[in-house]
């Protein structure tokens, strides 16, 4: 996976808190081989961005390159979807197969859930919580 943009909410080339086409699309590659990784189906990769059902064709255009549309929402799950992956690989930096089968593997702490069911449920606070209980795992 190439570097990822650290911070989506961060402020890109002083334009306001916009990203531009080219940053966008640079997301929408990291974020679809992320749910790649993370193995799974179109349907769940869709919810994970919180795209309707009927958009699912939206993941596909993303895969072959286009930029992630210019929406709040979409950016910021997109932003912590790749925070989480961070966190994931810092916790554990020595088994890749862990981080990545993390979200899909049911866990004590969220009481018995898969974070991808988390976030499923909850939506962006799900992810964001999510976000937040790894960060404090690893000390942050």
């Amino acid at each position: 996976m190439e570097p990822l943009i650290d911070d989506v909410a961060r402020t890109p080339n002083g334009s306001g808190g916009r990203f531009t086409e080219a940053e966008r699309k640079a997301l929408a590659r990291q974020v679809v081989k992320l749910l790649e990784l993370w193995q799974l189906d179109k349907a769940k990769a869709s919810e994970m961005l919180g795209l309707s059902a009927n958009t699912r064709t939206t993941l596909s255009r993303y895969a072959q390159g286009a930029a992630l549309a210019d929406q709040r929402d979409l950016l910021d799950r997109v932003g912590n979807l790749l925070g989480i992956h961070k966190s994931l690989r810092l916790l554990f930096p020595h088994n890749r197969d862990l981080a990545y089968r993390w979200p899909t593997t049911a866990n004590r702490a969220l009481g018995g859930r898969r974070p991808v069911d988390v976030i499923a449920e909850e939506g962006l606070p799900g992810l964001v919580a999510l976000r937040g209980y790894l960060d404090h795992l690893r000390g942050q």
